[in-house]
């Protein structure tokens, strides 16, 4: 099916398939995945090619959790690995949606999952120094014995306990963009790019290297939109709008806002820098290399931010 409106991605946080702590379980997950599935395929009936990509924060947690609760029986699970297991279980969930979808609109897309790798720098500073909490809590005694046996480094995660650390590097390149470009311009929906993509490194000959780090989903996403020449890049939350004095009573929730406006406004502390922060910075870079137009909505406002009527558009200037 050609595109009339060009090319979209939408990233999807892996939090937003995690309705509340009551709903954990794989099938509550995929209820979830399918009502972002609904939403998304209006994207695709206004004529829009779509490349989904997603977050996998919790997933992750929940994969490493096993992995402690088994590790005097069974090796741990590498970092690289986990987000490759992730992609696949997290992209079946969202095949399995969209195709459902697919049949009971009758629109005429197959939709397809990726493995998608992210190289990094192996020199980013931010291996020298870990920083991002991954797994499970632990007293100090234990963490430092894990971190011991395993490797690991550890840290005190904010008076909630020990907890691993591992680092979080910018993303250079997205390998496999070639194959999610070409399969998104021929009308399939792709799902790609998972949980920022499966982290490795590249030497010299170009040989690739799985290494131990979580990559930003909504940093990752923008690459992969500059890198494709994509026209709208979607960054999905948990909120309507973006807003400026968050929970302050002068807070003001904005309709539209300009690279230099986000610029100044992240200038000034204003994004949180673990939640809407790397999203704005993201339509940032997406914007200043060529982009059209980025938006920040949350699913059930897909169609209404589209027309102009919710969310929050990022555009040149």
């Amino acid at each position: 099916m050609p595109s009339t409106k060009g090319l979209a991605l939408v990233a999807i946080g892996g939090n937003s398939l995690i309705r509340d702590k009551d709903h954990l379980t794989i099938p509550d997950q995929y209820d979830q995945a399918a009502i972002a599935a609904h939403h998304i395929a209006d994207m695709i009936e206004a004529g829009w090619n779509v490349i989904v990509t997603h977050g996998n924060g919790p997933q992750m947690g929940f994969v490493l959790r096993r992995s402690e609760i088994s590790i005097h029986e069974v090796s741990s699970i590498p970092m690289d690995y986990a987000g490759a297991d992730l992609q696949g279980a997290i992209g079946y969930m969202f095949l399995k949606a969209f195709r459902n979808e697919f049949r009971r609109r009758g629109i005429e897309r197959e939709p397809v999952a990726l493995l998608t790798q992210t190289v990094v720098d192996a020199n980013d500073p931010a291996f020298k120094d870990p920083s991002k909490p991954i797994g499970s809590h632990f007293d100090e005694a234990h963490a430092k014995k894990l971190a011991a046996q395993h490797g690991w480094v550890v840290k005190e995660d904010a008076g909630r306990g020990w907890r691993r650390m591992v680092a979080s590097p910018v993303p250079k390149k997205i390998v496999d963009y070639q194959a999610i470009n070409n399969l998104a311009r021929a009308g399939y929906l792709v799902i790609g790019c998972g949980g920022g993509g499966i982290p490795v490194i590249e030497d010299t000959d170009g040989n690739i290297t799985g290494v131990e780090a979580v990559i930003d989903k909504d940093l990752a996403t923008s690459l992969l939109a500059r890198t494709i020449g994509a026209d709208l890049c979607v960054l999905l939350t948990g909120v309507e709008r973006v807003a400026i004095n968050f929970n302050k009573p002068d807070q003001r929730w904005l309709d539209r806002m300009t690279v230099s406006e986000a610029k100044r406004y992240c200038a000034d502390d204003q994004f949180d820098r673990g939640s809407m922060g790397p999203k704005i910075r993201a339509l940032v870079e997406f914007l200043e290399a060529g982009g059209k137009h980025g938006l920040v909505t949350n699913p059930p406002n897909i169609g209404r931010a589209l027309a102009g009527k919710a969310g929050t558009l990022v555009v040149p200037g």
